[in-house]
């Protein structure tokens, strides 16, 4: 039986956002930044678990630093639960448990955003050719209230709340953030804006928030340094 969804995931709103509705071939829609994807979204899954306290970093060899899961704190989404798990056994450092569970997280996500209708997956037959996946936008008005959120922080600096300031790191620390220049404007200013939320620089808040600005900080550089190790093709 499939589990019932519950409230969108941080690696949801991620995946939607960098979903392309009217890129590829014939419009028939991609995802940005497929290269570097997997470990993004096992970014955004680690900055899930550390909003939500079920994560923790701890120091590591060297300066490093690895992540713990907080016992007695397990979520109950079956994904954050499968990285709390992971975790759970011993702590690992951030890069190794991006590269871990990264590769496994585009194909569940997907199929979410699917069945909350905010991605719309049809198939294309041509005589003579390859049957295609066509994804669109499925209407739901999720992508657009995302994009204006991530909009307001970085123009009208707006303050964030944990959740999205993590997501527009994340965003911009995965170098994805040009792919919406039509609604957001490559200015001085939104990509110094931009870089401030990558070190987590934000307003102030509860001892909670700045958590989650330090933890984000962390992610959105190891993310960074993955991306950059990638073999060039």
């Amino acid at each position: 039986m499939t589990q019932r969804l519950g409230p969108p995931t941080l690696a949801e709103d991620l995946l939607l956002l960098l979903f392309q509705p009217f890129s590829g071939p014939e419009g028939t829609g991609v995802v940005a930044g497929e290269e570097t994807l997997p470990y993004v979204l096992a970014g955004a899954m680690l900055a899930d678990l550390s909003i939500g306290r079920h994560v923790r970093t701890i120091p590591g060899w060297s300066g490093s630093t690895r992540v713990e899961a907080v016992a007695e704190r397990p979520p109950t989404d079956d994904l954050l639960r499968s990285t709390w798990d992971y975790l759970a056994s011993r702590p690992r450092g951030v890069q190794a448990t991006l590269a871990v569970i990264g590769p496994a997280l585009r194909r569940p996500l997907l199929e979410r955003l699917i069945e909350r209708n905010d991605i719309h997956r049809s198939t294309c037959v041509e005589t003579e050719a390859p049957i295609r996946e066509m994804l669109t936008d499925g209407e739901s008005g999720r992508r657009r209230s995302l994009l204006r959120g991530v909009r307001g922080v970085l123009v009208g600096e707006a303050e964030p709340e944990p959740r999205l300031g993590a997501l527009v790191a994340l965003l911009s620390g995965s170098g994805m953030l040009p792919q919406f220049h039509l609604e957001i404007p490559r200015t001085t200013a939104t990509i110094a804006r931009a870089k401030q939320l990558e070190h987590g620089i934000w307003a102030a808040g509860a001892a909670a928030d700045a958590i989650a600005r330090s933890f984000a900080a962390t992610i959105v550089n190891n993310v960074i340094l993955a991306a950059a190790v990638l073999p060039k093709r």
